[in-house]
């Protein structure tokens, strides 16, 4: 039997990543790429398409000389990365606008109004607190009036990309249903686009692209594109899902009640239910349709969460001679000695403001700590910060969800290498905590969808379950979790009752 093999694209924002995996879920070859990014002035983050996609055409092209004459085998490509932010294309496919990913700030005062007015709206149709399409669409429409004239899509990074290797013409442009949710412009419950917000922000949905399931074969590699990456014409491009969604379905987050917490840089706690309940009374969660048709996730992230603790390495331990790897290990050596609550010390380490519920206020704060307190107290205490706002979040999982016993915690990211976040988050919690066996579950996860959306692999749940198994386990200390519980409180208070100080110091900043 011929070998059958499936690329995975990850669309990230510094780097492009390409696997191959075979059948039994093996990666046999990886390469990366840088992406450029351009930042002229604060708030602004610029990725022109076209370099963007000479780097996805480079990481694919270098991944094909691995294999090397198992390329030809090569039946599928399927994509993931990226779940927020926004481009607009002309009819020829060319980059009007730039890819604007959630690191360009500039449409803040256009989602500020929106969110004034649509609110209640995003969240109870859209599944979101924090729209990113409908408001940067706004923005680039009144700053930018003639360019907007010359578009005919939006899209994410990935329609985008898909549109350039394929044989579609951009009016077959496509999004996958996972990406809806942070669009800000779709009735999520339906997998259709929304025609009381699109209505609200006067956008014609003829602009819009088709939105699809995420095992869909969008297009085929054409003839040139397959030439200049050194793969055959005809492979079918595959929708795949973004990266948080094909992570859960790569991590066998499928059965409901299934709970996921991916500890990396924008930290994020994902459950699996077959229907979206809005959280209206703390606006503590989103909800992300599932790459299985039907289902989704009741989710909740932390901007930047793994970025703040990097920030905090460079910041405040990095020396000559001292590695990433060595810096992290030294923290979790001495942190591991300090007693639950960081002996007085608290945090709040929502350095770029609160997204759930949404609050572009807030900033970091370290409070009740004196000369007893080393490096390790601070780091700590950032981590429980974290923990408390995930912890807040599962319960309202648990409260609108009660039919589900959210018993173990899958952990996956960078924080699944620390013993201490991870003990200490089933803690807090009361759950067992499962570190899994593999890193790459989004580009295995879409990998599975090429699979599927070929033949190759029959149903995706079995397939998910099939390839993931549990590395270590932890069990919660109740005794902990009751000391932990106290300071949670004291978080939950004040990221509410610190908005109007947050306030008063921008107030000062700005004049």
């Amino acid at each position: 039997m011929n070998e059958i093999l499936l690329m995975a694209v990850d669309l990230g924002t510094s780097f492009i990543k390409a696997g191959v995996y075979d059948t039994e879920s093996r990666c046999v070859a990886i390469e990366m790429e840088p992406v450029k990014d351009y930042r002229p002035g604060p708030g602004v983050f610029i990725q022109k398409g076209e370099e963007l996609f000479a780097s996805v055409l480079a990481c694919m092209k270098k991944t094909g000389d691995v294999l090397g004459d198992r390329r030809k085998n090569i039946a599928a490509i399927s994509f993931t990365g990226q779940m927020s932010g926004f481009m607009g294309v002309d009819k020829d496919w060319n980059d009007i606008t730039t890819w604007s990913c959630s690191l360009d700030s500039r449409y803040m005062p256009y989602a500020k109004r929106q969110m004034k007015e649509l609110r209640d709206t995003f969240l109870r149709v859209g599944g979101t607190n924090f729209p990113q399409m409908a408001p940067k669409l706004e923005w680039f429409r009144s700053e930018f009036p003639e360019e907007s004239k010359k578009i005919a899509k939006y899209m994410m990074i990935s329609g985008y990309v898909i549109g350039k290797l394929g044989d579609i013409s951009v009016e077959e442009a496509v999004l996958d249903r996972s990406f809806t949710e942070w669009t800000g412009l779709a009735d999520v419950q339906n997998d259709r686009w929304s025609d009381e917000i699109c209505q609200s922000i006067k956008l014609d949905q003829k602009y819009l692209p088709q939105i699809v399931n995420s095992n869909h074969i969008c297009a085929h590699l054409n003839a040139k594109m397959a030439a200049e990456v050194g793969l055959t014409a005809g492979i079918p491009l595959v929708s795949g899902a973004g990266d948080k969604v094909a992570g859960c379905l790569g991590a066998g987050i499928v059965d409901y009640g299934d709970t996921i917490f991916e500890a990396s840089s924008y930290g994020e706690v994902s459950t699996c239910v077959p229907e979206y309940r809005p959280d209206m009374q703390d606006r503590r969660l989103d909800v992300l349709p599932s790459a299985i048709p039907g289902d989704f996730y009741a989710t909740h992230f932390v901007a930047g969460s793994g970025i703040t603790l990097d920030w905090f390495m460079n910041t405040f331990v990095k020396r000559e001679g001292l590695g990433t790897k060595e810096m992290f290990a030294q923290m979790e050596k001495e942190m591991a000695e300090i007693r639950p609550g960081c002996d007085g010390l608290m945090a709040i380490g929502l350095l770029g403001g609160n997204s759930m519920p949404s609050d572009g206020a807030l900033r970091g704060m370290w409070m009740g700590y004196d000369w007893s307190h080393t490096k390790a107290h601070f780091y700590k205490a950032l981590i429980e910060s974290f923990t408390y706002d995930f912890t807040l979040c599962l319960q309202s999982i648990e409260r609108l969800y009660p039919e589900y016993n959210i018993d173990l915690v899958k952990i996956i990211g960078g924080g699944a290498k620390s013993p201490v976040w991870t003990q200490l988050s089933a803690d807090v919690q009361n759950k067992k905590y499962a570190v899994l066996n593999r890193e790459d579950v989004a580009m295995w996860g879409v990998s599975i969808l090429a699979g599927n959306a070929i033949g190759v692999f029959g149903d995706l749940k079995e397939t998910a379950r099939k390839y993931i198994n549990v590395k270590k386990e932890y069990l919660p200390n109740a005794e902990n979790g009751m000391k932990y519980h106290k300071y949670m409180e004291l978080y939950k208070n004040y990221v509410i009752e610190l908005h109007d100080f947050y306030m008063r110091i921008q107030d000062l900043s700005n004049n």
